[in-house]
């Protein structure tokens, strides 16, 4: 399992849980994410170290475009099963990434420069609830973001090994 995020980040993670800062920074922080993921040769994930979250470099076929997209995602294992959150900060929407998962569930993981292939399909009952736990237990910001997007259920992806 992970160690879990220490004193100096789990204050990062109070700071970037707050609503003004994580609208600010979401454009942004992907695109750095990228940068030290280019210049690590996939090792490195400038928000993970920052933060103590693991993250993961998926590359799905867009719902509507049809085309590759890539994006850095935070997200949790256990064994070979990868579960991501798609809370979106707590904004009104799902994330695109949940979207284009949901229309085109083929996707291929980066992580740790290693790259495989995944199949992914949304949690439902105890799966959703044993992940989403582990979720909250790493990041409270989690639950605040439930709060936030009240109207909707935040989905929680599963990515497990194409056979």
């Amino acid at each position: 399992m992970y160690s879990r995020p220490n004193f100096f980040q789990r204050g990062l993670l109070w700071f970037f849980m707050q609503k003004p800062v994580s609208v600010a920074i979401t454009p942004a922080l992907h695109q750095v994410d990228d940068f030290f993921w280019r210049i690590s040769g996939g090792q490195l994930f400038f928000s993970s170290r920052l933060v103590g979250i693991p993250a993961f470099r998926i590359t799905s076929i867009g719902a509507k475009s049809r085309q590759p997209r890539t994006l850095v995602l935070f997200g949790f294992s256990e064994g070979e099963k990868i579960a991501l959150i798609a809370s979106n900060f707590g904004q009104a929407r799902n994330p695109s990434w949940y979207y284009n998962l949901k229309a085109n569930p083929k996707c291929q993981v980066e992580w740790k420069g290693t790259s495989r292939e995944y199949d992914a399909h949304e949690a439902e009952g105890g799966e959703r609830d044993q992940f989403w736990n582990m979720a909250v237990s790493y990041y409270k910001g989690y639950e605040l973001y439930a709060i936030r997007a009240a109207h909707r259920r935040i989905p929680v992806m599963i990515l497990e090994p194409a056979k």
